[in-house]
């Protein structure tokens, strides 16, 4: 299931195709040439024959009209996916042969680990032909607390609060942004103005509460990504207390029948969380001579 950090960073470069150009050059360094719009591209990428590839995002750099002079991939990656080591350079590839112009490739990692994985040169087997994502990490967005820049881009300022809003300076970063966001069109006010305020800590959170009278989730589209989040939570913690349950059963057994657990085995077993296995578990807690005797799986 797309998460809604997922679409929410997206539809930031949606609205702001420039931010990509933005973002690769003034924080990453990537050279780009001369341009006069950013317009959003087809994110299609599918051959005439077989193989389908979609990006999450494709923004073609304009000189005087209809000259593309640079095309920019964005992907958003929130964990590691081994098939993007096959796939991204052939976005890079094939958006280079059907826009007829150089393409760039920037990658949204807001993990630190995620982003080092994703920044490792992608080997393509050709001498020399070597694709080095360059990848943007929550610690490499710019911190925005000036009104003049978050004016200047809305988007790069609500990004700004989703990789900053949970740190000291989050009601600094909001007391810029909100107001810029009240200036847009109603439709991506209520969603920034959502994405914003579930982003900040929780003494930025009480301070807006305050000022607002109450706050309630505004945008569709926040109400139903966030309800979702809750209900996979109320899902992971059930299944978490299940866990914790079989665990402890499986503790009790062994303990019932004069075994000494010792404290690597006893975090072991507490730590579990597949319940097939902790089913295993009990059951072998009948015969086993030891603990230790639980983690033999048969091969």
């Amino acid at each position: 299931m797309v998460s809604m950090e997922h679409e929410v960073l997206v539809d930031l470069f949606k609205n702001r195709p420039s931010l990509a150009a933005e973002l690769l050059s003034e924080v990453l360094g990537v050279p780009l040439p001369t341009y006069t719009e950013a317009r959003l591209a087809s994110i299609d990428l599918t051959e005439i024959r077989p193989a389908e590839y979609r990006a999450d995002v494709i923004v073609q750099l304009l000189l005087d009209g209809d000259t593309a002079v640079r095309v920019i991939i964005v992907e958003v990656q929130l964990e590691r996916d081994a098939r993007k080591r096959f796939t991204w350079p052939a976005y890079v590839a094939l958006s280079r042969a059907l826009h007829t112009c150089p393409a760039d490739l920037l990658v949204i990692a807001p993990d630190a680990k995620v982003a080092a994985w994703c920044a490792e040169p992608i080997e393509l087997g050709v001498p020399g032909f070597v694709l080095r994502p360059p990848v943007l990490t929550h610690a490499d967005v710019p911190l925005v607390t000036d009104a003049a820049e978050a004016a200047r881009s809305p988007e790069l300022a609500v990004l700004s609060a989703i990789a900053h809003g949970e740190g000291e300076q989050g009601a600094d970063i909001a007391s810029v942004v909100l107001p810029v966001v009240g200036s847009l069109d109603d439709e991506r006010a209520r969603f920034y103005y959502d994405v914003v305020y579930h982003s900040l800590n929780e003494a930025a959170r009480r301070a807006l509460e305050a000022k607002m009278k109450g706050y309630e989730y505004q945008s569709d589209f926040a109400k139903k990504y966030i309800a979702i989040g809750e209900a996979q939570g109320e899902a992971r913690g059930e299944a978490r207390g299940e866990a914790r349950g079989e665990a402890k059963a499986v503790l009790g057994f062994l303990r019932s029948r004069g075994l000494t657990v010792n404290d690597a085995a006893r975090e072991r077993i507490l730590a579990e969380r597949d319940l097939d296995r902790l089913a295993r578990w009990i059951d072998r807690a009948a015969s086993v001579t030891s603990p230790d005797e639980l983690f033999d799986e048969p091969s």
